[in-house]
């Protein structure tokens, strides 16, 4: 199944998102990535859903990659404005229920939307995002919101290589870093987006938002977690499976992007978790 991509204006704000369509009548699978990604992170999970018969779709978060990427005066870059710009795109789609997966820092804001409208959500699967209070952000994105630093930092596209291979830890291709990398090379916008995001991102507030959250989620949910994630603790994620309702998935080698190099398990592993009877 291919991917095509698609723009939608909602409000002021221009979406930027591909699609995997499926004939089916099955809830639509929303994707959420983190940072410093885009939707294209999700290119081999999305045919592989579709081919099962779940629509795939992955926007590029606003600042990110190829949506809008408003002055910060313009939109406030909180987890509240994220949560409340998704709604909006949500809406505009017309998706009532559907199936979310999240990853990484920013993604963790999906997560939050879940929590404030569980009734949309079918079922949830988490890669590798921050989940727990004793997460922080690893050093090598603290510095993107630091005065001066941050701002050169962030203009270089080659910082897409080091975050994307030094948190996975495997190399990715260089035709695939040429379209993670390609926001970057258009317009200096996306990296001063991308310093909002992280002087806004209020992850200490955010994580006791989460962890509260899902402690006591009711709906089906999954961890699918790369144990050698350098940034995010495996003894977290455990720690959730074990005090709650969520199962996990443990991925042995991989780190903290593992749909780069884990996409055919765990896109079997979504497809069956998406299938399964619940009782």
């Amino acid at each position: 199944m291919s991917i095509t991509e698609h723009k939608i204006q909602v409000g002021k704000l221009e979406w930027f998102y591909r699609l995997a369509e499926a004939k089916s009548d099955n809830p639509p699978v929303l994707l959420l990535h983190g940072l410093p990604a885009h939707s294209y992170t999700w290119r081999k999970i999305m045919p592989e859903l579709s081919q099962t018969g779940y629509t795939a779709i992955a926007p590029d978060w606003i600042g990110c990659g190829f949506s809008a990427k408003p002055d910060k005066r313009d939109f406030a870059y909180t987890p509240d404005a994220f949560i409340d710009a998704l709604a909006d795109f949500i809406s505009a789609l017309e998706l009532t229920s559907f199936h979310l997966v999240v990853q990484g820092f920013l993604g963790s804001v999906g997560l939050q939307y879940a929590l404030r409208h569980p009734e949309q959500i079918e079922r949830l699967i988490i890669l590798n995002t921050p989940i727990a209070t004793t997460a922080k952000l690893p050093w090598k994105m603290k510095q993107w919101g630091f005065p001066f630093i941050g701002d050169m930092a962030t203009q270089d596209p080659l910082l897409v290589d080091r975050t994307l291979e030094g948190g996975s830890g495997f190399v990715i291709s260089d035709k695939d870093l040429d379209v993670l990398r390609k926001p970057f090379l258009q317009t200096s916008s996306v990296g001063r987006a991308l310093v909002a995001i992280i002087k806004r991102m209020a992850l200490e507030k955010s994580m006791n938002e989460i962890a509260t959250g899902l402690s006591t989620w009711e709906k089906p949910a999954c961890l699918i977690w790369g144990m050698l994630d350098p940034w995010l603790a495996a003894q977290d994620a455990e720690t959730l499976a074990a005090n709650s309702s969520i199962e996990i998935l443990k991925l042995a080698e991989a780190k903290h992007y593992p749909q780069e190099h884990w996409s055919s398990e765990i896109a079997e592993k979504i497809s069956y978790f998406f299938r399964r009877e619940v009782f």
